[in-house]
């Protein structure tokens, strides 16, 4: 992580939600808009590193039968697991990309809100690591705020361009506002299936 760890520290540090993900409305709806867009119901293991307080990974607990998050602050996982403690299939360790990949594949990969954090170096590997631990079926998901953020050093659009310069696999999903930019991409096209069931 090219942002030190201090610097998350201190935005924990008497704040159980600095990001306002609980409260403010552009959160809320980025994270609908997120959910909304996997186009698969359900996915049978997920990866979801810096997953903060966890507001995202109760969304995509939902949605899977093996959730692992990963977080660098320990607030961060404190937090997550009391968030996540109604899912007994989520998992919420301590842990700083790109050296504390997890083992094992994933049919899906949440990299929200991170790629500004790492220099264009530690972002590529950590674009390769999950790019080899997807499933023959896998599919990567980026979000990013396309504002530039102080310290951080990188943009939400470079982090989103060097996925497309460097990693082979297939764009499925691309949606764009002002504030945000999130893409789907995947080990291979996927095709909707009109006949699956709702819940």
């Amino acid at each position: 992580m090219s942002v030190p760890a201090s610097y998350f520290e201190q935005l924990f540090a008497g704040n159980d939600d600095p990001w306002a993900f609980r409260t403010r409305w552009y959160e809320k709806r980025k994270r609908e808009v997120l959910l909304t867009s996997l186009p698969r119901q359900h996915y049978a293991r997920i990866f979801e590193p810096a997953c903060a307080n966890g507001e995202l990974s109760a969304g995509l607990a939902e949605r899977t039968a093996n959730l692992v998050c990963q977080d660098l602050d320990n607030t961060a996982v404190h937090l997550a697991r009391e968030r996540l403690r109604p899912w007994h299939h989520a998992h919420v360790e301590k842990g700083c990309l790109p050296q504390d990949w997890p083992s094992g594949e994933f049919d899906l990969i949440v990299l929200s809100e991170i790629g500004y954090y790492l220099d264009p170096r530690q972002w590529l590997e950590v674009l390769q690591r999950a790019r080899a631990s997807l499933s023959s079926d896998g599919a990567l998901l980026l979000c990013h705020w396309l504002h530039p953020i102080e310290g951080c050093p990188q943009t939400g659009q470079q982090a989103h361009e060097l996925l497309a310069a460097h990693l082979t696999l297939h764009r499925q999903l691309r949606h764009e506002e002002a504030d945000f930019l999130l893409e789907y991409w995947c080990v291979t096209p996927q095709i909707i299936d009109l006949d699956e069931p709702c819940p």
